[in-house]
């Protein structure tokens, strides 16, 4: 995270460096490509940001977007790439 913005999915770590929350916190409701999610939908604690997660991994981490995924992407690589605060 720079100068307070995020770019990181709060629920599966996919960071392209399109900004989710501004520098207040505020959701610019950008949907991940990964993940699905919206930001700013369900993903205002850590709580609902671990359910949304628990999710998408029961459901074998399915992508959103299978054209926008990287040849090399690797499920646990980007699964550590969540901000401490939102694991």
């Amino acid at each position: 995270m720079e100068s307070g913005l995020e770019t990181v999915c709060r629920i599966c770590g996919l960071d392209v460096g399109e900004v989710r929350f501004d520098e207040h916190g505020l959701a610019l409701f950008v949907i991940c490509g990964c993940c699905g999610t919206e930001s700013g939908v369900g993903d205002d604690t850590v709580a609902q940001a671990r359910l949304l997660r628990d999710r998408w991994l029961d459901a074998q981490a399915v992508w959103f977007d299978p054209g926008t995924r990287p040849a090399e992407w690797e499920l646990q690589g980007q699964l550590h790439k969540i901000p401490s605060r939102w694991r």
